[in-house]
This record gives C-alpha cells, sequence and structure tokens, in this order.
C-alpha cells in the first residue's frame, strides 16, 4: 500500500487543481447557493460528488478510453452536455428578477432531490470530467495499480469534490454574501446564463471542429 502514496498524491493535487478551476460545476453551484436554501445547495454538492462516481465506474471498466477514441460516441456526449447547460441557462435568463433573493417559506423553492439532481447531472454531463478521467486512469494512474486501489481514488476524488462544493456552498449562503448579492439580483441570473451559455457554446463548437477535423486527418 506504502508504494501507492506517491501516485496517490499526484492524483490529489492534479484533482485539486481541476475542482478549483471555474467551470459548469461551479457556476452551478453559486448559483443553487444564492437562490436556494443552504439545504438544497448541499445536495446539489452532494449531486456533483456523486456524479464524479459515474466517471470513475465507467473509467474503471475502460470504457472511458473507448470514449475517447470514438468520435461519434464523444461528440454525442458534448452536445447531451451543452444542451443541459443550454437548457439551465435559459431558466436562468427567463428569470423575472429577485431570485437571488431566498424566502424559505415559498412552496415553490426546488425541492432536495431536484437540487441533488442537478448537481449529479450537471457533472455526469460534463464532457470536461470525462476528459479528466480518461487522462488520470491512462497516463497518471499505473496500469499494474490493482482495481481496488483505482477505486479507492475515485471515492476520494469524488468525497473530495462534494466536500470543496459544500465550503463553496456554506460561503455563499453566508447572509452577509447573500445580502451582497442581492443588491444586483436579475442581473446575477442573467451574468449565470451568459456563463453557462459560453460554455454550451464552446462545447458545440469544439464537437463541430472536431468533426470538420476528422475528415481532414483521414485523408
Amino acid at each position: 500500500m506504502e508504494s501507492y502514496w506517491a501516485e496517490f498524491l499526484t492524483v490529489a493535487i492534479v484533482h485539486l487543481l481541476a475542482v478549483a478551476s471555474p467551470g459548469p460545476d461551479f457556476a452551478i453551484m453559486v448559483r443553487q447557493a444564492l437562490c436556494q436554501s443552504r439545504r438544497n445547495a448541499l445536495l446539489t454538492a452532494v449531486g456533483i460528488g456523486a456524479g464524479i462516481l459515474v466517471h470513475v465506474t465507467y473509467s474503471l471498466l475502460g470504457i472511458g478510453l473507448l470514449i475517447q477514441q470514438s468520435l461519434i460516441l464523444f461528440s454525442v456526449l458534448k452536445v447531451v452536455g451543452a444542451l443541459y447547460l443550454t437548457w439551465i441557462a435559459i431558466q436562468c435568463l427567463r428569470s423575472k428578477g429577485g431570485g437571488v433573493h431566498v424566502d424559505t417559506s415559498n412552496a415553490q423553492r426546488q425541492s432536495g432531490p431536484a437540487a441533488f439532481r442537478l448537481g449529479f447531472l450537471t457533472n455526469a454531463l460534463n464532457p470536461k470530467a470525462t476528459l479528466f478521467f480518461v487522462s488520470l486512469f491512462s497516463v497518471l494512474i499505473s496500469p499494474e495499480t490493482p482495481t481496488a486501489i483505482q477505486a479507492a481514488y475515485g471515492v476520494y476524488i469524488a468525497m473530495a469534490t462534494g466536500i470543496w462544493f459544500t465550503l463553496v456552498a456554506t460561503f455563499f449562503t453566508l447572509p452577509r454574501v447573500r445580502r451582497g448579492f442581492n443588491r444586483f439580483g436579475i442581473w446575477l441570473d442573467r451574468m449565470m446564463g451568459g456563463i453557462l451559455l459560453l460554455l454550451a457554446g464552446q462545447l458545440l463548437f469544439s464537437t463541430v471542429a472536431g468533426a470538420s477535423e476528422a475528415p481532414a486527418a483521414g485523408r
């Protein structure tokens, strides 16, 4: 077991850099923390962590390499992820304002399962997460590392991700932080919607660019 500590530390450091970089997970988490109750924000954080297990599972089964090597499969994943981000962005852009103010007595607020599902699907359908785990399990983790150890790495990453976004949720649900963002109201929703649309557009553009380059590479 001691011989795998160096490998584990490498995995932990790379994951720390990846999870701290802004992306769909972070954008969704910030909006949840500002627009929903703390309970729902924390459930979304748990959902994001649980979504990691999807990537870990197919990576352990070797399906990750298949996705990477199949232009069609990876393109489909990108399109589905982009459409999902676009759908969330539209919900933000259609906000009528005041959405940052949280009224915990409002019966129309998001349900717990819906909050968890939002986090889970945002991460599970994130093509960047797929690339991260394909690289992780094909480059950083030795093929000779026992499957049980690789699974332990995956569980750690899922837990660390959940803890990170729990901290993000806790920070942005602080009353003082919320009061500061309440001044912007509708503009925060517009900004989050715009960011998610840009991320979705980037995914679609990379899909189209990849498809156009494939025939040229085969000439």
